[in-house]
C-alpha cells in the first residue's frame, strides 16, 4: 500500500491523511560547491503539516485507478486506512512509512514525523570541473546582423586600437600646432619680456 501512496506522494509532493495531515516532499535544488569542485545533487525532505487533512479529488482517482476500483471505493478504503493509521498512532505505536519517515505520539498526544534520512532515490555528488574554451566560435545577433564571436573581437581590438593612435596623434598635431604659433610670435615680435604677456 505504502509503494502507491509514495508513488503519488513523489510525484504531487504532497499527500495528506484525513484526521492526521499533510505529508510534504520539499526540494532544495543541486548547487555547485565551488571549493570541492563537485556538483551536489538535490536534497529532499519530508515534512509534516497537521492542519491540513483534506486529500485532493485527483488523489481518489488515482488511487482508484491504481488499486482497479471505483472512485467511491477508492474513498471508502483510504479512509478506512486512515481511521486505522490514526488508532495505531493513538494506542502510541509507531508508524513506519517505508521510505518516507515515522509517525508516533509524544506524551501530550502531539502527532510527531520524524522524517527519513534519506529517500531510495538520492543523488550523490558528482566532479565539476570548469572548462574555457578560449578558441570556441559561436554565433551572436548584433542589430539585425549574424557575426561570429571572433569577428567581434576583431572589429572590438580594432575599435580600440583606432581610439588609442587617434587620440594620440591629435595630441601631438595640436602641440605641433601650438609650438609652431609661438615661435612665429616671438619670430615677428622679439624675444623680450613684454612680448611674453603680450603673448
Amino acid at each position: 500500500m505504502f509503494q502507491v501512496l509514495n508513488a503519488y506522494l513523489f510525484q504531487h509532493r504532497s499527500i495528506s491523511i484525513p484526521g492526521l495531515g499533510t505529508i510534504y516532499l520539499d526540494v532544495l535544488p543541486a548547487n555547485v560547491d565551488v571549493a570541492e569542485r563537485t556538483m551536489l545533487p538535490p536534497v529532499y525532505q519530508f515534512r509534516f503539516d497537521k492542519y491540513f487533512d483534506q486529500p485532493d479529488k485527483e488523489f481518489f482517482s488515482y488511487l482508484a485507478n491504481q488499486r482497479n476500483m471505483l472512485d467511491f471505493e477508492a474513498i471508502k478504503w483510504y479512509n478506512e486506512f486512515s481511521f486505522n493509521l490514526r488508532n495505531q498512532i493513538r494506542a502510541e505505536e509507531a508508524v513506519n512509512w517505508e521510505g518516507v519517515g515515522v509517525l508516533k505520539k509524544d506524551g501530550s498526544g502531539n502527532i510527531l514525523f520524524e522524517s527519513a534520512s534519506a529517500p531510495a532515490f538520492a543523488m550523490s555528488p558528482v566532479p565539476a570541473m570548469r572548462v574555457v574554451h578560449q578558441d570556441a566560435q559561436h554565433t551572436l545577433v548584433v542589430g539585425d546582423r549574424e557575426r561570429t564571436s571572433g569577428e567581434m573581437n576583431e572589429l572590438l581590438q580594432e575599435d580600440t586600437g583606432r581610439r588609442k593612435v587617434a587620440w594620440w596623434v591629435i595630441a601631438i598635431i595640436l602641440a605641433v600646432i601650438g609650438l609652431a604659433f609661438a615661435g612665429w610670435h616671438f619670430y615677428t615680435h622679439g624675444w623680450s619680456t613684454g612680448n611674453l604677456l603680450k603673448f
